[in-house]
């Protein structure tokens, strides 16, 4: 899946194993990189596979990445096990290129900016210094599932994990051990956490049932559960199917969230109401083509990055309390010739499967399987015999059960 981030006056774009970060203030030349020509792994260094067998061989494809609060870092992991670091400042360089135990599944770079957070498929999150690329790697908590998603408050106080098997841990940053609250109601897995800035009270979560939920980020406690599918109207043809929320962002004020989900053609805005305690619907983006990615910039304006070669990016603005679409806006062509220079990037995920088809939970009914399956047994016996079938093999019993004892 192509990914989309921006901060202050940067924004990246990725899809498969290279990123394109565009300087929206400068014309210069966008920043490349391929990741499949970064440094490659010391011979007798590999890991043990997730299970303890042979290294498993990955891709390069970019799996997750993250700007720090101030814009100065950027890191991303990728399909081969790599933390690769770079600065933006005066122009983009890479620091540092090191390696993670397990496949990263989501990052985040503390605000102080002097670590990297990264979770992993195995349930732990490892801390990473910015200054000291040299220094090894520490292990912070774990959960006893898949880890899909990590955030960290705007005070830098806590630390915020979300697993596959539906639960939302709040720990202490600087004592990962020391478990402020749990965050339970979700009934599939939590896809994304967020919290929103000059709001760190609060904690959105967004999960593969569909919902969208508001807690209080110290107590636990639920302040409210928006059903994405009801707000999609009774009219939609996608209300049945499957969907996770995918991407959940904020403007920098922090008085607008923009939610998208997988594979869904639309994005849902909503208004925070401070009073109330509640995220207001505000606005629901019908959208032509499946967004691969929702971004907001540093000037409130919203980014969308859409499976479409002809309109790829386009950028929405607040006006008279509506977004309207801006298709002439100077960014929107920049960033539209530059996607379209490296359209073969991004072939690989027009189509592609959902990264989250995998995660949802298997219902099976074990008794209706086993009488079904017994039905289908006796009448293959009744059809070799080639004897009528009973009835009922209670209802034998019974006459046995009637007949006089002698």
């Amino acid at each position: 899946m192509a990914l989309l981030a921006t901060c202050k006056d940067h924004l990246v774009v990725s899809s498969g194993s290279t990123f394109i970060a565009i300087d929206t203030k400068d014309s210069r030349e966008p920043f490349v990189y391929d990741c499949s020509k970064a440094d490659k792994k010391p011979q007798g260094s590999e890991n043990k596979g997730d299970e303890g067998g042979s290294e498993e061989k990955g891709s390069d494809k970019i799996l997750s990445f993250a700007f720090s609060s101030s814009g100065d870092y950027f890191a991303l992991t990728d399909d081969n096990k790599r933390l690769i670091l770079f600065c933006t400042k005066p122009s983009w360089e890479c620091l540092s290129t090191r390696w993670v135990v397990r496949r990263c599944t989501s990052l985040v770079v503390t605000q102080s900016e002097d670590h990297i957070l990264v979770a992993d498929k195995s349930g732990d999150v490892y801390s990473f210094s910015v200054s000291n690329p040299q220094k090894p790697s520490e292990l912070k908590l774990g959960h006893l599932s898949m880890l899909l998603s990590v955030a960290v408050s705007p005070d830098g106080k806590y630390i915020i994990t979300a697993d596959r098997d539906e639960k939302i841990r709040v720990s202490l940053l600087k004592a990962p051990y020391d478990i402020q609250s749990f965050c339970l109601g979700h009934r599939e897995f939590v896809s994304s956490v967020f919290v929103p800035p000059h709001h760190p009270h609060w904690l959105i979560s967004g999960s593969g049932d569909g919902t969208l939920r508001l807690w209080d980020i110290e107590s636990g406690t639920e302040l409210q559960n928006l059903d994405l599918k009801q707000l999609n109207g009774p009219d939609s043809t996608e209300k049945d199917k499957k969907f996770a929320v995918s991407r959940i962002a904020s403007s920098p004020q922090g008085d607008h969230i923009a939610v998208s989900c997988d594979s869904f053609p639309a994005v849902h805005i909503f208004q925070v109401d401070v009073e109330s305690q509640m995220l207001v619907h505000m606005e629901h983006l019908r959208l032509a083509h499946s967004s691969w990615d929702v971004a907001f910039s540093q000037a409130g304006k919203l980014w969308l990055l859409q499976q479409n070669q002809d309109t790829p990016a386009t950028l929405y603005t607040l006006t008279d309390g509506h977004w309207q679409c801006e298709p002439k806006d100077p960014e929107v062509k920049r960033l539209t010739e530059v996607v379209h220079a490296h359209w073969d990037m991004f072939q690989d995920s027009i189509g592609a499967e959902s990264c989250y088809h995998n995660l949802y939970k298997v219902v099976s009914d074990n008794m209706a399987t086993y009488l079904q399956k017994k039905q289908e047994r006796i009448q293959q016996q009744g059809t070799k015999r080639g004897k009528p079938l009973p009835q009922s093999s209670r209802s034998g019993k019974k006459l046995r059960e009637d007949q006089p004892i002698a």
